[in-house]
């Protein structure tokens, strides 16, 4: 039976066979830690048994005002564990941490507009996109900011998308 449960410093060890695909990105281990370490209500895993993790979602807390939104950096299942509602178990998580600790306006996350799969699985769990972002990643491909409101944005202007691409240095939270 899969569980989700809060992110341990072992699962670093653990989460190998996660980070397989090209279009996962993965980071060094200090930047796995000082999420871990900041916003640890925001680091979840899935696990088949205690000690193996099939999947996991990291996010943050960023902005302020009406812009004060939860950030999913990376959301990634195994490929042996695809396509068993195990990332919309993960983000519905990291939404939950979202609207019931932090009283965010949104949740926002990138994606390279080449990943189709990726957009459509994001688009089911009910993101849009908000905007372009140029050259985003690794000043070689074109992301996609996509937005999904939470109860506090009554009025959903969070996810109203912007009519021209921006690049990256224009992304502001303030």
């Amino acid at each position: 039976m899969t569980t989700v449960r809060a992110f341990k410093c072992n699962d670093l060890l653990a989460y190998n066979d996660v980070n397989v695909d090209a279009l996962t990105e993965t980071y060094g281990l200090a930047f796995y830690l000082q999420y871990l370490a900041t916003w640890p209500e925001y680091f979840s895993a899935a696990t088949a048994t205690e000690s193996d993790v099939i999947g996991y979602v990291m996010g943050k807390c960023e902005g302020k005002n009406e812009l004060w939104h939860g950030h999913v950096t990376a959301v990634t299942v195994a490929p042996n564990y695809r396509r068993q509602g195990l990332a919309k178990m993960l983000m519905h998580e990291l939404e939950e941490v979202t609207e019931l600790t932090h009283d965010g306006y949104f949740v926002d996350l990138f994606v390279r507009v080449s990943n189709a799969v990726a957009i459509g699985m994001y688009e089911k769990f009910g993101y849009s996109v908000y905007r372009r972002v140029l050259n985003y990643y690794s000043g070689e491909e074109d992301g996609f900011d996509m937005r999904k409101a939470m109860r506090r944005d009554v009025e959903k202007k969070s996810v109203i998308p912007l009519t021209r691409p921006v690049h990256p240095w224009e992304i502001e939270w303030d």
